[in-house]
Order: structure tokens, then C-alpha cells, then sequence
């Protein structure tokens, strides 16, 4: 959780009364023979000049120093304002205790433990132990605000990034199935103006169907079917009978969340760089597996791989940069050749 300036506020004010309050109840616990009054006594200004003399020593470091630019001059100040600090508390005490002797007095018994244990020398020293002490605490906490918050901030830049990186990709699909397409109505429109027809309304509800998801990072795998089926039948009206096309779709898979055009591109890949290469033709087959813990997703095309080595290969980079995006290493893609056939094969986690 980012903590706002009112809470640190308030998370400073806790810990500061809490801090010299569990402090100053210390000559509750062990009095050393001092009376009931002297020991309330302490025990009340004992806490209250701690609060006013370290919040002032955190006003000064909180308009003097900047722990994320540590340099000499902030060492300089540092070192001026706790000695400064340990002065201040250590006037305050001695004029408090100076107040109690005038108004109250103090025992036989307190005078003489005053006399054997505490001289100038070793109170100014008690003082100055004390003050660093809540010095290293109050740095210590800070540094853990200050490291939280920026590991936050970098969580978020990260989520930034990764949003502008995947918007990125989404933009680079639309662009490269609708040149294909277009390119297929062009040398359609001479030949035959019904099979034109037909192709730019199947291209009009691709077209549609991007658009409207490419403000999301996933859809049902159904959906993306239904996509392809468009694809396929667009495909067709250029290559006739020379694309087959088969699915083998596991029942279970259909509801999974997939990312959207993902299938369409290994689809597409196939088709334009596997079957349109060859004189006879082949068979694009789509397969989805649902094992425990992913979902793969399999397009097989007849031909072999080098055939498509001349291409460019953006949208096999642009598959395998969204899944690292949306599922780090267990998104995993494959491209390879096996007994004259091109598999293309998607693991998706589904945990």
C-alpha cells in the first residue's frame, strides 16, 4: 500500500508518542528507590520533552535533507541538528529537574543516589545515546517508506509499460491482416465482382470484430473461432479448393481466456506463407488441448518451414512478445517442421 502524506503523518505521531511513552515507563518499572512523585513526575516530562525535542529535530531533517540525494552537506546538516537536538534535550531535562527541586524537593535518599550515578559529564552522554538511538530508528523507517515507495512506483511504471507495449502489439495486427485482405479484394475486383463482394463483407466483419477488441487482452477462445471461421472462408474465395480446413476444438476450451487475434495470426501465417505456396494446395488444421494446467492451442499446415524465410516474420515476434507480456515464461510459442507439415504450437497457463 502507497502511503499518503497524511498517513506518514499519522504513522510518525503514533510511533513518536508510543516510542518515548514505553521509554519513559521505564523509571516505572525500575525506580531506583525514587518517591511515587518524582517517578510520575519523569515519567510525565520525560515523555514530553522527547515528543517536543525529537519533532523538532524531524521538522528541521524533513526541510534539510533528502535521503534520496544523501551528499556531504547533508551528512553536514545531520550532525549539526543532533547535536543540536541532544542540547536542547538535554537543557530541557535539566531545567525540569531543576523546577521539580525548587517546587517539590527530593528525599534524602534520591539526593544521594543523584550524587554517585549521575555527574554532567555522563548525563549529556545518556542524552546524546538517547537522541541517536531514535536517529537510527527514524532513519531506518524511512528508508523502508521510501523503499516501498519506490518499489510501488516502479510496479506501476512497469504495469505502464507493459500496457503501452501490449497496445503497441495490438496496434501492429489489425494493420498486417487488413493489407493481406485488401490485397486479395485488388486482384478479386477484375475478375469477379460478386466473390469481391463477398470478401469485403466477410472483411467488414473482421474488421468489426478487431476493432471491438482491441481495447481488451482477452477473449473466450469461442470468439476467436468464430474469427477464423471468417478468415478462412475470406481465404477460400481466393484459393477455392486448394485450402482445406479442419478443427479439432476440445469442448472444455472454449470459455478459456485467450489473447484476442492470436489465433487468427498463426492462421493467416499459415494460409499466406504455407498453402498459397503451394501448386496443389494443403490442409490448415486447428487443434486446442486442455491438459491440468494449460490450454495449447496447435495450427498445422501442410508444407515446410522455409518456405515462409523470406518473410518478415512480424507477427510470429508479435505472438511471442504478448504472451511474455501477459503470462511471463509459462506463455510459450513453437514454430517447427515435422513429417512435411508446419506446426505452430501456443501454451497458455490456465492456473
Amino acid at each position: 500500500m502507497k502511503l499518503t502524506k497524511t498517513n506518514k503523518e499519522l504513522l510518525f505521531w503514533i510511533l513518536q508518542i508510543l516510542g518515548w511513552v514505553g521509554m519513559s515507563s521505564l523509571i516505572l518499572i525500575f525506580p531506583f528507590g525514587f518517591s511515587k512523585t518524582y517517578m510520575l513526575y519523569s515519567f510525565v516530562v520525560g515523555s514530553a520533552i522527547g515528543i517536543v525535542s525529537t519533532s523538532i529535530f524531524r521538522h528541521y531533517l524533513n526541510n534539510n535533507i533528502d535521503i534520496e540525494v544523501f551528499g556531504k552537506r547533508s551528512i553536514l546538516n545531520l550532525v549539526v541538528s543532533f547535536f543540536a537536538c541532544s542540547l536542547l534535550y538535554y537543557f530541557l531535562l535539566f531545567t525540569t529537574e531543576e523546577i521539580y527541586e525548587f517546587y517539590i524537593g527530593r528525599t534524602a535518599k534520591e539526593i544521594e543516589w543523584i550524587k554517585e550515578n549521575i555527574g554532567v559529564l555522563s548525563a549529556v552522554f545518556n542524552t546524546m545515546i538517547t537522541v541517536f538511538g531514535w536517529t537510527i530508528i527514524y532513519f531506518a523507517i524511512k528508508f523502508v517508506i521510501s523503499a516501498n515507495k519506490n518499489r510501488l512506483e516502479s510496479l506501476e511504471l512497469n504495469a505502464t509499460l507493459r500496457e503501452a507495449q501490449l497496445n503497441t502489439l495490438k496496434g501492429q495486427v489489425n494493420p498486417h491482416f487488413m493489407f493481406n485482405s485488401l490485397n486479395n479484394i485488388r486482384g478479386l475486383m477484375l475478375e469477379d465482382v460478386n466473390k469481391s463482394r463477398e470478401m469485403i463483407t466477410k472483411l467488414s466483419e473482421m474488421l468489426q470484430y478487431a476493432l471491438s477488441k482491441n481495447i481488451v487482452d482477452a477473449i473466450a477462445l469461442s470468439e476467436e473461432v468464430d474469427m477464423v471461421d471468417n478468415y478462412i472462408a475470406l481465404a477460400k474465395i481466393q484459393m477455392e479448393d486448394r485450402l482445406h480446413y479442419e478443427k479439432e476444438i476440445a469442448a472444455e476450451s472454449l470459455t478459456i481466456m485467450i489473447p484476442p487475434m492470436i489465433i487468427q495470426l498463426l492462421v493467416e501465417n499459415a494460409a499466406k506463407h504455407g498453402i498459397s505456396n503451394l501448386k496443389n494446395g494443403g490442409i490448415i488444421l486447428l487443434q486446442t488441448i486442455v491438459t491440468a494446467s494449460e490450454l495449447q492451442i496447435v495450427v498445422k499446415n501442410t508444407g515446410k518451414l522455409s518456405i515462409s524465410e523470406n518473410s518478415t516474420k512480424l507477427g510470429l515476434k508479435n505472438i511471442r512478445q504478448r504472451l511474455r507480456l501477459l503470462y511471463g515464461p509459462k506463455g510459450q510459442f513453437t514454430l517447427e517442421e515435422i513429417e512435411n507439415e508446419v506446426v505452430a504450437t501456443i501454451k497458455i497457463p490456465t492456473l
